[in-house]
């Protein structure tokens, strides 16, 4: 199955923590959490409708349906609380609570 068939809407609860610089983010750092976060505002926007219109069906993870899909270009990076950050090329998304989630693998079905 490709796409998401039926109304989304972004939760605006977890945007933030996938943003670089925001307090959210911060905040993952200081508690020792690595963070992934989309390159800006724009390109996690791009993001979420990409997955809307052709995301692939990962499976059904944690009670969640996972949709997911691999760019040709970062999207954006995993930064640890050390400073060092590694470009991830794939975005995933929890579809009933549409968090858009840049990662370098998809997770991972039982």
């Amino acid at each position: 199955m490709s796409g998401i068939n039926r109304q989304i809407t972004l939760d605006v609860r977890h945007i933030a923590k996938h943003l670089p610089g925001t307090p959210q983010m911060q905040k993952l750092l200081k508690k020792g959490i690595a963070a992934h976060v989309f390159n800006d505002e724009n390109i996690m926007n791009q993001f979420a409708q990409c997955i809307i219109e052709e995301g692939e069906f990962i499976g059904n993870v944690r009670d969640y349906e996972r949709y997911g899909m691999f760019f040709t270009e970062p999207i954006g990076y995993r930064i640890s609380p050390d400073g060092s950050s590694i470009p991830l090329y794939y975005g995933g998304d929890k579809n009933q609570c549409r968090e858009p989630i840049p990662r370098h693998t998809p997770h991972q079905t039982k």
